[in-house]
C-alpha cells in the first residue's frame, strides 16, 4: 500500500524487522522445545536464545542488507535468514531448524502477523463503533426522510439510520474475532507434515507460547481455507465501510444537503470552483473498499494448492496480506474520524420531509381509511389519486398540498375526521418504536426526548 494510505502502526507489522523477529522467535522456541524433550543440548538452546536475542535487539539496516545479500545467492529467504543467524549465534546454530521445513517458519509467522493485524483492526472497529453509537444517540430523535430506490418513502430517525450501521459493524467485529481465531494456527510438522523428524510436542510448545493453536493437518503448509475466510471477512468489512460512505455521499449532494463531511478551515474543494465542498473522505473510503475486496478472489484461489504443497500462494500473500490489512486499517481510522466530525442539518432534513407536499404520509392515510371501513383496494386508489395530484402539480400555481387535496376529495369527506387526517401527517409517529429499537441494538434506550 502506498504511504498516503498507510498508518505506521499497521505497516510495522509487515516490516522485514518484525518478520525476522517472529522467525527468530519461532526457531528459538522450537530449539528450546527440542532441548526440553531431549533432542537438543540445553546449553545449545540457551546460547541460541541469548545470542539470537542480542542480534535481534541490535537488528539494523546492515543486517537487512546482509540477509538480502545472502538471499541473492541462495534464492531462498528462510535459508538466507538462517545463514545470517548462524553468523550471529556460532556453532550452536547447527541445532536451529532441526527437522523443520521452511513452511513451518513462514506459515507460523504469517499466522502471528495476521493475528497482530486482526488485533489492530479490532481496535479500529471499536473506535468506529464508539463513534457510530455517539452519533446515533445524539440524533435518536432527529427526523429525516427514509428513501427506497432513492425516492422519498416515509420519515425515520437519523439516529436509527446510524444505529443500523452500528449493528452492521458490530456483526463485523464478531466476524473478525472468528476469523482471527481461525487464522491463529501453528505448523511445526516438517516436510509434508508427517512429524517424521519432529516430536509433535514441539509444535504444541511453540503454539502455546505464540498464542496459537496447532494445525490439525498441515501437510507442510497450513490449509489456505483459513486465510480465505480471513480475507473474505476483511472484504465484508470493506463493503460495510462503502455502504456507510455511500450514504454520506448521497446526503451531501447539493439537492439533499442533509449532512456533510466536516470542511476544515483553509480546505479547498476545487482548483477552479471556490464554492465546492466535496465528499472527498467518503469517496476515498469507497475506493479503499474496492482495494480491500480485491484481495478476496486471490485468497479464495489460493486454497487449491497442489498436493501437500506448492508456492503459488506465496507471491499472492506477499501482496494481499500487507495491502489489505493496511488499507482496511487506514479506512476504518478515516471512517471513525469522519463520523465523529460529520455535520448534520436537522432543519434541512425536516424541510426535505415536507418538500413533496406531504405525500410521504400516504401510508398512514391509507391505514386510516382502511380502519374507517374502506377496502384496502379502494383506500389505495383514493390515496394514490390524491398523492399523484399533489406530486404532478407541485410548485405550480394550482398545486395543493397532499392534506388539501385529501380535504377536497368527496370520497374522503365524512369518512374520517379532520384530526385523524392531521395526525396522519405527523412525522413523529414514526419514532414511537425508537426505544425498543435502540434497546435491541445497544442494550439501552438512552435518554427520552
Amino acid at each position: 500500500m502506498v504511504p498516503r494510505y498507510t498508518r505506521p502502526v499497521m505497516a510495522a507489522i509487515w516490516s522485514p524487522e518484525n518478520r525476522y523477529r517472529i522467525w527468530f522467535e519461532i526457531e528459538a522456541l522450537a530449539c528450546e522445545a527440542m532441548a526440553e524433550y531431549g533432542t537438543v543440548p540445553q546449553e545449545a538452546a540457551k546460547v541460541v536464545r541469548e545470542k539470537g536475542n542480542a542480534a535481534m535487539a541490535a537488528f539494523c539496516d546492515a543486517d537487512l542488507a546482509r540477509i538480502d545479500e545472502i538471499e541473492a545467492e541462495t534464492r531462498h529467504d528462510v535459508i538466507a535468514f538462517l545463514t545470517w543467524l548462524a553468523e550471529k549465534v556460532g556453532p550452536e546454530s547447527r541445532f536451529v531448524h532441526l527437522g523443520m521445513t521452511s513452511s513451518d517458519v513462514l506459515d507460523t509467522c504469517l499466522a502471528v502477523q495476521l493475528v497482530q493485524a486482526a488485533d489492530l483492526l479490532l481496535r479500529d472497529l471499536d473506535e468506529t463503533l464508539a463513534a457510530l453509537k455517539a452519533r446515533a444517540f445524539e440524533h435518536k430523535h432527529t427526523l429525516t426522510i427514509g428513501r427506497s430506490h432513492g425516492i422519498h418513502a416515509e420519515p425515520t430517525s437519523f439516529g436509527l439510520k446510524i444505529a443500523g450501521h452500528y449493528a452492521e459493524f458490530a456483526r463485523n467485529r464478531t466476524r473478525l474475532e472468528t476469523a482471527r481465531a481461525e487464522i491463529a494456527t501453528c505448523a511445526i510438522s516438517g516436510a509434508v507434515g508427517t512429524y517424521a523428524h519432529l516430536d509433535p510436542r514441539i509444535e504444541a510448545y511453540v503454539a502455546e507460547r505464540l498464542g496459537l493453536q496447532a494445525e490439525a493437518v498441515s501437510t507442510q503448509v497450513i490449509p489456505r481455507d483459513r486465510h480465505a475466510a480471513f480475507f473474505c471477512t476483511l472484504g465484508v468489512i470493506a463493503s460495510s465501510i462503502e455502504r456507510l460512505a455511500t450514504e454520506v455521499r448521497h446526503l451531501q449532494r447539493s439537492e439533499v444537503r442533509e449532512a456533510e463531511e466536516f470542511f476544515h478551515p483553509g480546505q479547498k474543494g476545487s482548483s477552479a470552483m471556490p464554492h465546492k465542498r466535496n465528499p472527498v473522505l467518503t469517496e476515498n473510503l469507497t475506493g479503499l473498499a474496492r482495494l480491500v475486496r480485491a484481495a478476496v478472489i486471490p485468497a479464495l484461489e489460493n486454497v487449491a494448492l497442489w498436493h501437500e504443497r506448492d508456492i503459488s500462494h506465496s507471491s499472492v500473500e506477499r501482496n494481499i496480506c500487507p495491502d489489505a490489512t493496511i488499507g482496511l486499517d487506514f479506512a476504518l481510522a478515516r471512517l471513525s474520524g469522519m463520523i465523529t466530525k460529520l455535520v448534520v442539518y436537522p432543519d434541512r432534513m425536516a424541510a426535505n420531509i415536507e418538500s413533496l407536499g406531504g405525500v410521504v404520509h400516504s401510508g398512514e392515510v391509507l391505514l386510516a381509511l382502511a380502519k374507517a371501513g374502506l377496502s384496502r383496494e379502494d383506500a389505495y386508489r383514493i390515496v394514490q389519486r390524491n398523492a399523484m395530484a399533489t406530486w404532478t402539480r407541485l410548485g405550480t400555481p394550482e398545486g395543493k398540498t397532499f392534506r388539501e387535496n385529501l380535504a377536497d376529495d368527496t370520497e374522503i369527506s365524512g369518512r374520517i375526521p379532520a384530526d385523524v387526517l392531521d395526525a396522519a401527517m405527523d412525522s413523529r409517529q414514526h419514532l414511537k418504536a425508537l426505544d425498543f429499537q435502540f434497546e435491541k441494538i445497544f442494550g439501552e434506550a438512552g435518554p427520552k426526548q
